[in-house]
């Protein structure tokens, strides 16, 4: 066989087979193709990895962060505020310290200054003579959750020197001393010729709140409006909004998502429940709620009202009716602490379905006594009718103002404190009971990150009596100046005669004066049969 041949035999077979050639170069290309596809998100996670390690990548959370801010937020070991030496906190503020480790960052600024720009803007009133160690929780929980103002109106321990300093420094609030100032311009307001608060008049205790409250709140409607407010809402400093249904948690986007046709929003309110009588710090050591009655199918709230009162005298401890919030529009007015309404038109309103406002009432074991020290009546079943709307209220007066410690604290348990666990698992079964946890874990991580503390710190010094007293006048004379844009039956009409005024500011408003809306109840047995309630 000649060479010619032999190599043509030798090769023949390679040329014989094409098939077999492109089927082995197929399985090469895809095996390489497959090992491209995992090598490559791999290579890209670790590159990523090390560029967010060595700072190569800023977290999309720090973009809004104020200039100077560095990044940082307060409570991690490189801010000065963090570091800084509080040496003279009010002693109510010794729980607002912070933990070692920070965890929550989502906020670079404890100021909250880099989103007041955002839509709609939300301000919240309240009348408080609480201290630092419920009122800074109570707020910046409030600021995460996307209000932006808040006006103040103190007395008590609220107004003191060392803790209205700090609550002044706050960007975005406003605080209003019970000054004699103060109260010669609310004796002018217009509330006092007209009818649908004049049942709460002269009254002591809680009927004197409630006035208190509305005047307070008549203000506010005047300070917003000038602030430039969409909505306004009144809460006291013991609940907190709970905006559950949005497409986030947050009270922006819930008010935001309202239909511009409706002028009032209603939060149906949750009561705490709580677990044990030993409770310091109720926003963060209380997550079990019962639900309004608006939130609880009727055959189970009904089915269930026995194991759900306990011997109480009604289902909720204190009120039922929750919280609403209005929008800042011409002749907005209170009526009363639990609502808004309007001097010349009936408020198109509606009821959230899911959100609502947590009232931690009772939480403490220490209210009981704090209640009865806030009141002088008597403690019988006659005196506390004048001073209590709601039956519960009187009882508790009367056993803290009568019982020793002991037998107070036998009273806080069978009507409290919630120890029979068989009723408790069945009541959260059925939905009467529920927890919530968002509020705890916001308020924890404020405290862990240092907020509560950089604001104590970041402080003014404290003013000397004179000049304090100095600040709550101008403080005082340039509210009574913005508040007289409200429409007064009194304020520059001294001349004329009480005739006169009501003529002048009869027009069609009459038709619209409903009565002040009280603290109420949530439905008896005795209710059953009614399917529309307050």
């Amino acid at each position: 066989m000649t060479n010619h041949h032999l190599h043509h035999h030798l090769h023949a077979p390679l040329r014989s087979t094409p098939q077999s050639s492109s089927s082995s170069s197929s399985q090469t290309f895809t095996s390489k193709l497959l090992l491209l596809l995992t090598l490559l998100p791999l290579s890209l996670a670790a590159l990523a990895f090390i560029l967010q390690w060595r700072g190569g990548i800023p977290d999309p959370t720090t973009r809004w962060s104020p200039p100077g801010s560095h990044h940082l937020f307060p409570g991690m070991d490189a801010s000065p505020l963090s570091s800084a030496v509080v040496h003279s906190t009010p002693s109510d503020c010794l729980s607002l310290g912070r933990s070692a480790s920070p965890s929550f960052p989502y906020y670079q600024n404890w100021k909250f200054d880099s989103v007041s720009n955002l839509r709609p803007k939300i301000c919240i009133t309240t009348s408080t003579s609480a201290g630092l160690d419920q009122i800074l929780p109570w707020m910046f929980y409030h600021k995460v959750i996307g209000a932006t103002t808040f006006f103040l109106f103190v007395e008590g321990k609220a107004a003191s020197p060392e803790v209205a300093k700090i609550l002044e420094s706050i960007p975005g609030v406003k605080v209003i001393y019970r000054t004699k100032q103060l109260e010669e311009q609310q004796a002018n307001s217009r509330i006092w010729n007209e009818t649908w608060l004049s049942s709460f008049f002269y009254k002591p205790c809680n009927y004197e709140l409630f006035v208190k409250q509305s005047l307070n709140m008549e203000m506010a409607i005047v300070m917003a409006r000038d602030a430039g407010m969409d909505w306004i809402i009144h809460l006291d400093t013991d609940e907190l909004l709970h905006p559950a249904g949005a497409k986030e948690y947050s009270l922006r986007q819930l008010l935001l998502d309202v239909p511009r046709n409706v002028d009032m929003v209603i939060f149906p309110n949750y009561e705490s429940s709580v677990e044990r009588d030993d409770i310091k710090e109720p926003f963060t050591e209380v997550s079990m709620f019962k639900r309004n009655y608006d939130h609880v199918p009727k055959d189970t709230y009904f089915g269930m009202y026995k194991e759900s009162t306990r011997g109480n005298p009604n289902y909720f401890l204190t009120y039922g009716n929750g919280k609403s919030a209005a929008r800042i529009q011409d002749h907005l007015r209170p009526n009363g602490a639990h609502r808004w309404h309007n001097y010349m038109k009936t408020p198109n309103e509606v009821k959230f379905e899911e959100a609502a406002v947590l009232h931690y009432t009772y939480a403490r074991f220490s209210d009981l006594t704090s209640r009865r020290d806030r009141c002088g009546c008597k403690p019988t079943k006659e005196d506390v009718k004048r001073c209590f709307m709601l039956e519960f209220d009187r009882s508790a007066f009367i056993v803290a103002s009568t019982a020793t410690k002991d037998e107070m604290l036998k009273w806080y348990h069978e009507h409290i404190v919630w120890d029979d666990k068989d009723i408790k698992l069945k009541l959260l079964r059925k939905g009467i009971l529920t927890r919530i946890y968002a509020p705890m874990v916001i308020i924890q991580g404020l405290r862990e990150s240092g907020v509560f503390s950089s604001v104590i710190a970041s402080a003014p010094t404290a003013l000397s009596k004179e000049k304090f007293l100095l600040t709550i006048d101008s403080s005082n004379s340039s509210r009574a100046t913005a508040s007289q844009s409200l429409p007064s039956r009194k304020i520059g009409r001294i001349g004329e005669s009480k005739a006169t005024i009501r003529k002048a500011l009869e027009v069609d408003a009459a038709e619209f004066e409903e009565a002040a809306v009280p603290p109420l109840s949530p439905p008896g047995m005795d209710d059953n049969h009614l399917s529309v309630r307050v």
